[in-house]
């Protein structure tokens, strides 16, 4: 057996092939399709996959207004942030934050599922949320995928 002829590929910038994929949002429990969602957007189901670079795809995921979260967790779980000043300590239920930019509570609670640092950052640029059901990269050609399909 010749092992010189068997080459581990790491993939790059210029080597990685990133598609564009559309995932619709409706009735889906939002923690399960975020993490499936992370999972594309880092590339981790393709043979390819580099921990270090961005061989992921790009994720267009549309009627996020219509995600569901199960329990009591619309009003039951609180986030927590600080805005630096004193007494400025504030909190957020997702039933607010999802009143207030559905887009903007999806991408963070997608943010959290990624590394935490400057790959993170690069990735969560990948992805484009939509409260509708349209979005404007149709130029792209994106193709529709199942989530229930991704382990």
């Amino acid at each position: 057996m010749d092992t010189l002829s068997y080459k581990t590929i790491s993939a790059n910038k210029a080597t990685a092939q990133k598609e564009w994929v559309v995932v619709d949002a409706t009735d889906m429990v939002l923690g399960r399709m975020a993490s499936k969602v992370a999972k594309i957007l880092r590339g981790k189901y393709k043979p390819n996959f580099t921990p270090h670079c961005d061989c992921g795809d790009n994720v267009i995921i549309v009627n996020a207004d219509k995600i569901k979260l199960t329990g009591n967790k619309w009003n039951g779980r609180i986030y927590y942030s600080y805005t630096g000043y004193p007494g400025g300590q504030r909190e957020a239920t997702p039933a607010s934050l999802m009143k207030k930019s559905p887009e903007r509570y999806i991408k963070k609670v997608i943010k959290g599922m990624l590394p935490k640092n400057h790959l993170g950052d690069q990735l969560i640029d990948n992805l484009h949320v939509y409260a509708g059901s349209e979005h404007p990269h149709e130029a792209q050609q994106p193709k529709t995928i199942d989530l229930n399909l991704i382990k």
